[in-house]
């Protein structure tokens, strides 16, 4: 690094103005990222196939006589294979959600940017678009000399074929994304008949064009520039976090060199400076500059590296998942793991178990029936016929289950309260109902002011049954 003393500011009117036609930035380089194949590489497939298998078949599957996962945001209904969960219960999505954060926290504290390299939605649908691309047009190799050569008719067909295949998969992506949120089967039929309603085509060409735009062109930019995880990621790194690393010690100084060479005769490290490693590397990156925050993890040059060290003869593992620590102190692997598996990993995980007993535990014992008070603001209270006192209520009714219920309505918590309307309420399956009711006590039975009460709101059968607290108002 240099000195203050010795670094030269340039003023910016000291750029040549015809340099890059008077830009001051580097027009971005296209990356051809070179196929490769070893244990990582299957990894990340088999992450491919697992993600992509949930996401477009999960609409299709039917629970019952329903969608078995669907968000109807206009019915406010949420089902999930056998719950049905109603607005208030957003306190599942905030578990979700928390343990969503933990989950990436204790994976980053292990082994660094292990989520963007193998289950990214990025990594993922970039990975299909580039097998897309390398079917059409070939090795990496051919794909720099086709896009290097004039066009002609064989370019302009691989380009349009491969664009085609590319806004079919967006297209369809987007297409099974809305099929989350509007019964994907109806969706379907309303697109054969060309009747899809407003938002959904909106939300079909905005998700297919994010997913064209992002896995086609933007690619390692959106690592890189856009993504904010690459940005805070090293304040959750440290000296024992497993990372893809360059063994510097065992591959300096690096250098070509024939099979049959002897390194330790040409003074060489295990690096034969084959540049496979910066190929195979999603983002353009050469590891064996170190810890880059453009690095995602991935493992590609990993796996090419090992390939070429087997062709040489020499031990795998010139680059690694290793740690900081593990590399300078040269630990084995038994004294790396025992690091990794550190306090602060063990403190994740044992919150982050947790957490999921906790939510697991409580959609387990969750009651399907969900109950709103709300006080008829238009008559607080009043006196009716009979000498009786009234309050009047409104009661949301919400029926959590698949089979219609009826519900019977009691209140206690002032002497002599009754309920004057119907006391049972009938409700359809995964539907709410408004019912309004009315409670009464003789008059002068209670003291002027506000008393509490409870709603006690269930089935006969005992199965569901809620307690709703409220106020009964005694005038002056």
């Amino acid at each position: 690094m240099q000195s203050q003393a010795t670094r030269k500011v340039i003023p910016i009117a000291a750029v040549p103005a015809d340099a890059g036609g008077g830009s001051l930035y580097e027009a971005q380089k296209k990356i051809y990222p070179r196929e490769a194949k070893g244990r990582f590489a299957q990894w990340r497939w088999a992450f491919v196939w697992l993600t992509q298998i949930v996401f477009y078949g999960l609409p299709w599957l039917e629970w019952g006589q329903r969608q078995a996962v669907l968000f109807d945001l206009g019915a406010r209904r949420f089902y999930i294979f056998g719950y049905v969960l109603y607005p208030q219960d957003f306190i599942y999505l905030t578990a979700l959600l928390v343990i969503s954060a933990l989950s990436l926290f204790l994976f980053t504290a292990i082994a660094g940017r292990l989520w963007c390299g193998f289950s990214c939605p990025q990594t993922v649908y970039t990975e299909m678009f580039l097998w897309i691309e390398r079917q059409v047009e070939g090795s990496r190799v051919a794909r720099m000399r086709l896009d290097a050569g004039p066009m002609s008719a064989g370019k302009l067909g691989r380009k349009a074929l491969k664009h085609f295949i590319w806004i079919a998969v967006a297209f369809w992506t987007g297409f099974t994304f809305v099929g989350y949120f509007s019964s994907i089967r109806t969706l379907g039929a309303d697109l054969m008949a060309l009747q899809l309603g407003s938002w959904e085509v909106f939300w079909v060409f905005f998700y297919g064009f994010a997913t064209y735009g992002n896995a086609g062109f933007l690619r390692e930019q959106v690592c890189k520039y856009m993504c904010p995880y690459a940005r805070f990621q090293s304040a959750m790194f440290d000296p024992d976090t497993l990372i893809v690393s360059y063994d510097a010690g065992r591959g300096e100084p690096r250098g070509s060199r024939s099979r049959k060479a002897d390194p330790a005769a040409l003074a060489l490290g295990s690096c034969v400076d084959c540049s496979l490693c910066v190929q195979v590397c999603p983002t353009g990156i050469d590891i064996r500059n170190g810890l880059q925050y453009e690095c995602i993890g991935c493992a590609a040059c990993v796996d090419v590296c090992d390939t070429v060290m087997e062709k040489m003869n020499y031990p795998k593992g010139l680059i690694r998942f290793t740690t900081q620590n593990a590399l300078a102190k040269g630990w084995d692997k038994p004294q790396m793991w025992r690091r990794v598996l550190r306090p602060r990993v063990l403190v994740y995980g044992a919150v982050l178990a947790s957490l999921a007993l906790v939510l697991v535990a409580s959609l387990v014992a969750r009651t399907p029936l969900k109950v709103d008070v709300v006080r008829d603001r238009a008559a607080l209270s009043r006196i009716v016929a009979g000498g009786k006192l009234e309050n009047v209520y409104r009661l949301q009714v919400m029926n959590a289950t698949e089979e219609p219920q009826t519900y019977r309505i009691a209140a206690e918590g002032l002497p002599g309260l009754v309920v004057a309307s119907e006391a049972q309420v009938r409700v359809g399956a995964a539907q709410a109902r408004w019912v309004a009711v009315r409670l009464q006590i003789p008059y002068g039975s209670a003291p002027s002011g506000s008393h509490p009460i409870h709603f006690n709101i269930g089935t006969d059968a005992g199965d569901a049954h809620v307690s709703e607290r409220s106020v009964f108002l005694v005038p002056r």
